[in-house]
């Protein structure tokens, strides 16, 4: 009971903090114009009232490793996790221009929502103004999250290092962004290996080794805790990003929000179709994979085609893998005295989460 106070508690201090950096840079922003101000007001609109994924795990993990904080050292975690958040929602805005999406989660994104409230004088025009301004929002957010980090109330010595966290987060999301395009233009090889080191680099660098090591360093615990909340971080990061890929092709749509079969209609590579490609049944799927108009029945015959020949099964397994190596290396590190047994339980819990997860 008292974990999931402090976890509900914890939730609500971040979304304040949120807001209220949403209403100062929406304030500061009005005399620049109306237009501008008005992109922050929606900007904030579509970035406040998510799950707080990244922010909820630094949280709890820092309350595991050092349960008698400080209020200042928490008020640092909470602000840190804060930072976190702008971080991702910076990638998501990124992510839609690139993807040329409209929607997320069954709703207008920043961009559908800016297209479609626009007086362009073209549709053209209109998206064309989205587009930039989403654009333009994504590099603020991001600037806000490196600021955040460097600001961060905490010793110099850690926010240095807190810093080195962010700069490799960045770094390697966007070479994992890069590479994803590369694979769905055919400018590199769409192979299994390659497939996976994307997906480890887009979503679980900053998604789970980034709260996990930020959290240790502002807990003070060992460089050694530090190393091994990184492995377990990318191990947990690539069994969420593996899981995303499964409830979009055969998952319920209804439940997990994207639109349905959308992987299948954009060409995206993942371990799926990585897997599906070194099989028989790789010849029916191919024609129609990446069809900007793949029709409901045509996408629900590739995703027979997939679970027949073992590719759903395949990604299944891939998934359990990157549990089991979770669960290993935290049984070591615990084992070592490098992170408490609250910690290790705290991540646990993250990834009985993850596979019990239906969106």
């Amino acid at each position: 009971m008292t974990t999931t106070i402090l976890h509900e508690d914890m939730g609500t201090r971040v979304e304040e903090v949120l807001r209220r950096r949403f209403t100062v840079h929406t304030e500061s922003a009005e005399m620049y114009g109306a237009e501008f101000a008005s992109l922050w007001r929606a900007a904030a609109e579509h970035a406040l009232g998510g799950k707080l994924v990244r922010p909820r795990l630094l949280l709890d993990i820092h309350q595991a490793l050092a349960p008698h904080a400080a209020s200042g050292t928490t008020a640092a975690a909470v602000d840190v996790a804060t930072h976190i958040e702008l971080l991702h929602y910076a990638f998501l805005l990124h992510d839609d221009v690139i993807d040329g999406d409209l929607t997320r989660r069954r709703r207008p994104n920043l961009i559908g929502a800016l297209a479609a409230a626009s007086l362009g004088t073209t549709e053209e025009a209109s998206l064309h103004w989205a587009r930039s301004s989403a654009i333009l929002m994504g590099d603020l957010l991001l600037s806000a999250a490196v600021l955040g980090f460097a600001r961060a109330d905490i010793p110099h010595e850690a926010r240095v290092g807190l810093l080195d966290l962010i700069e490799q987060a960045i770094v390697e999301t966007v070479a994992g962004e890069h590479t994803d395009v590369a694979l769905s233009h055919g400018i590199v090889a769409p192979d299994l290996p390659t497939v996976l080191d994307m997906s480890v680099y887009k979503t679980a660098t900053y998604s789970f080794s980034l709260p996990l090591r930020a959290a240790a360093l502002l807990a003070g615990a060992p460089a050694t805790a530090q190393a091994a909340l990184h492995t377990v971080g990318r191990h947990l990061g690539l069994a969420y990003q593996l899981q995303d890929d499964l409830l979009c092709v055969f998952g319920d749509h209804r439940t997990h929000g994207k639109d349905a079969y959308s992987d299948l209609r954009e060409g995206k590579e993942t371990a799926i179709i990585a897997f599906a490609r070194s099989t028989s049944a790789w010849t029916d799927i191919e024609p129609a994979f990446g069809s900007a108009d793949l029709t409901l029945q045509a996408a629900t015959e590739i995703r027979d085609r997939l679970r027949d020949c073992g590719a759903e099964r395949f990604v299944a397994g891939l998934i359990d893998d990157q549990i089991q190596a979770m669960h290993a290396l935290l049984g070591d590190a615990e084992r070592s005295g490098d992170i408490t047994p609250d910690a290790a339980r705290s991540i646990l819990a993250a990834a009985a989460r993850l596979e019990g997860r239906q969106a």
